[in-house]
């Protein structure tokens, strides 16, 4: 079974700078399981920026549904995969199937796909939870999916980190 490795912290924390230095630590092929898309020009110059520090080692696959089938169709290519980010994913799946206990379902299949993998696996997240009460049904709906299915997959992982000014902390 798979190592899977856990990372969550706030906006711009440096979660995904420390995953991508988790997963260079096992060496070349690498996979980038991106789940967001550009869907505007602020987002496609973040997803250039991060793919021009990433660079060449890595495989780009684009995912922004079907995370825990594509985790298994990629099974065994990498030495290591990185999921950047469960938030932006759960975003996708509550537009997308407009029930949260629908997307939970979807993150049931995530971690019992944990124990089918040989790969090891870096998953980023956003800690939506730590600030004010959102002002809106949705966007309260939206922080409680995200922090239940944080707390499923940290519940699933071998390790668990968390960022705060670029510092990370290992809880599990």
């Amino acid at each position: 079974m798979a190592q899977i490795i856990f990372i969550t912290g706030g906006a711009r924390s440096g979660k995904s700078r420390l995953a991508e230095e988790l997963a260079a630590r096992r060496g070349a092929p690498l996979g980038y399981l991106a789940t967001g898309s550009a869907g505007d020009g602020e987002m496609a110059e973040r997803i250039a920026r991060h793919r021009t520090r990433r660079g060449d080692s890595w495989t780009t696959i684009e995912e922004p549904l079907a995370l825990a089938e594509s985790l298994a169709a990629h099974d065994g290519r990498f030495a290591a995969i990185l999921v950047d980010c469960v938030t932006l994913w759960l975003s996708n799946l509550l537009f997308s199937l407009d029930d949260p206990a629908r997307v939970l379902k979807e993150v049931e299949l995530l971690t019992r796909t944990f124990s089918t993998l040989r790969t090891p696996l870096i998953i980023v997240s956003n800690e939506v939870g730590m600030g004010i009460v959102p002002e809106n049904r949705l966007a309260r709906q939206f922080r409680d999916l995200a922090g239940e299915a944080n707390e499923r997959i940290a519940a699933a992982a071998d390790e668990v980190y968390v960022t705060f000014s670029g510092l990370p902390l290992r809880l599990k």
